[in-house]
């Protein structure tokens, strides 16, 4: 075989010799690299290729510490978790070996020497081969890629777990340093040691209040640009106030009080004339900004009803319902390359806002109330965690492979690596072949309605987009999936409205719901700050 040629198929450095005269004896038998150089005086010289450290570790699997059926402590969680990445690391390696060895088996097929004892056929058939088991590799290097990326999150998450615990541990000594005994203590505010105590509720009883005006002051997506025809009129409720959509005579689509100024008639009963919505009681026109453009049969009047900024971006329509002034730039809703959009779907649902997202932001919830639907036959893990950074509203679910975000005022975005049906567990979503992607719009139009935005994607599957009748099968599965929560969700709503708290006790897999409420109390607080008092989540 050609050193040469073996060198750059695995991108090795190679020294040529004086003589130029050199040949390269089969390596990579298990390991990687001695190349064997004919010197000067014609013996073999024997160099070890510098890449070969890369690949001389040792299993770590031998050394791990044996903890099966025993609870660990968290620094005995923390040396598994290395043990995890030293594994993980030692796995990626042997994968990129295989490629190298792979590469090699394709330098020796072409080989020009060994061409004359085989045939085309033989030729093609090896190469083809060798791209399959290319390519597997490839796969499995990036499948390993994503298991250290996951350990490495994990790891962060342990790190931070022990460094929290030992400031605690050594607050906590602190403080029993600096409390007074019985028989001196006689100041009130060194006395209650209960305050010290991490609140572990959040109160959300009783009827739903008026929406605070700082929760308007967002971008809300309250349409898909698909349902709003030229010809169209679309009715919405926002923070309980009447609204309907429209387009104007530039196609653009505008949002004006769902009121006529004249007798208050409801304007979505009227129609579209040339770009102005059109009042069925006695014909009055408005245009997208709410000026009223025809009044027949009177003397006409300078008349001007309430509109809201409304802009058309991706595929969305959004609106600003709040007094101050909006923001420049509209969030980005779009699913993550590669996948396509397959279903959009809107429905009116009869429960408060806030109790939708905390269902939508809960997937511990999952194997109990969805085995009819996309968790039959899931089995009930010993644990469920959301691992996320601190105060952040993002990240992914354990043991579950989804990645899952809630992106203010009111939308959650999640990631589904799909694997076997009814088996989640054991790989993150990056480590999954095929995704579902999915958006959830939950617009307050009342204190006890949702209007719900869905849009379903996929990165796979494209030809789904072209089978007939196929947005009525998402419909029926979005509806069936929906109806398992809406009879809990209704029921957790009468209660609350009668003076039961829904949010008693919350656990580490409640995480994301709980920032969630945090985000909207520190936003109605007029502060963007959220609270940490519930830092015992992550314990």
């Amino acid at each position: 075989m050609s050193a040469i040629a073996t060198a750059a198929a695995l991108s090795l450095p190679i020294s040529l010799s004086r003589s130029n005269n050199f040949h390269a004896r089969k390596c990579l038998r298990g390991g990687v690299g001695v190349f064997a150089i004919i010197g000067e005086e014609g013996g073999l010289v024997e160099r070890k290729s510098p890449w070969t450290s890369l690949f001389d570790v040792e299993d770590p699997r031998l050394k791990v510490p044996q903890y099966k059926g025993k609870f660990l402590d968290v620094n005995q969680a923390l040396e598994v978790a290395r043990y995890d990445i030293q594994y993980c690391d030692w796995k990626a390696r042997q994968d990129v070996l295989t490629i190298m060895l792979l590469h090699e088996k394709v330098v020796e097929v072409l080989n020009p020497l060994a061409r004359e004892f085989k045939s085309i056929g033989t030729l093609r058939k090896e190469l083809a081969e060798l791209q399959e088991a290319l390519a597997q590799a490839h796969n499995q290097v990036h499948i390993s890629e994503a298991r250290v990326s996951t350990a490495l999150d994990k790891l962060a998450y342990m790190e931070t777990l022990v460094t929290d615990k030992i400031l605690q541990d050594r607050n906590t000594t602190g403080s029993e340093l600096l409390l007074p005994t019985p028989s001196t203590s006689s100041s009130p505010s060194l006395a209650p040691a209960k305050s010290r105590q991490p609140k572990r509720s959040i109160n959300v009883s009783g009827p739903v209040q008026p929406y605070n005006d700082h929760l308007k002051n967002f971008w809300y997506p309250v349409a898909f640009s698909a349902g709003l025809k030229d010809d169209t009129m679309m009715p919405i409720d926002c923070f309980e106030e009447p609204w309907v959509l429209f387009r104007g005579k530039d196609g653009k689509p505008g949002c004006v009080q769902n009121t006529c100024a004249h007798r208050a008639c409801p304007l979505h009963l009227g129609s579209i004339n040339e770009g102005r919505i059109q009042c069925p009681y006695h014909g009055w026109e408005y245009s997208t900004d709410g000026k009223c453009e025809k009044m027949p049969s009177t003397k006409f009047l300078n008349v001007k009803i309430k509109a809201l900024p409304c802009f058309e971006q991706e595929g969305m329509i959004w609106i600003w319902p709040g007094n101050d002034p909006p923001t420049a730039n509209l969030p980005s809703l779009l699913p993550p390359s590669g996948f396509q959009i397959h279903a959009e779907i809107v429905m009116e649902l009869p429960v408060e806002h806030g109790l939708l997202l905390d269902n939508l932001l809960d997937l511990a919830h999952a194997p109990f109330t969805h085995t009819s639907t996309f968790a039959k036959g899931w089995s009930v893990p010993s644990l469920v965690k959301f691992l996320t950074p601190a105060s952040s509203l993002q990240g992914y679910w354990d043991p579950y492979p989804i990645d899952m975000e809630f992106r203010p005022p009111c939308m959650v975005l999640s990631t589904i690596g799909i694997s076997k049906p009814g088996k989640l567990e054991g790989q993150s979503a990056r480590e999954c072949s095929t995704h579902l992607h999915q958006l959830h719009v939950c617009l307050p139009s009342s204190r006890q309605k949702t209007r719900l935005l869905y849009r379903m994607s996929l990165d796979f599957a494209p030809i789904l987009k072209h089978v007939p009748f196929m947005q009525h099968l998402w419909r029926h599965f979005a509806d069936k999936v929906l109806n398992e929560d809406l009879r809990l969700v209704l029921g957790q709503q009468e209660r609350m409205i009668n003076g039961a708290n829904v949010w008693n006790l919350p656990v580490s897999y409640d995480k994301l719901g709980v920032r969630y409420r945090l985000w909207r109390d520190s936003v109605e607080r007029g502060s963007k700050e959220i609270q940490s008092q519930y830092n015992f989540l992550d314990q």
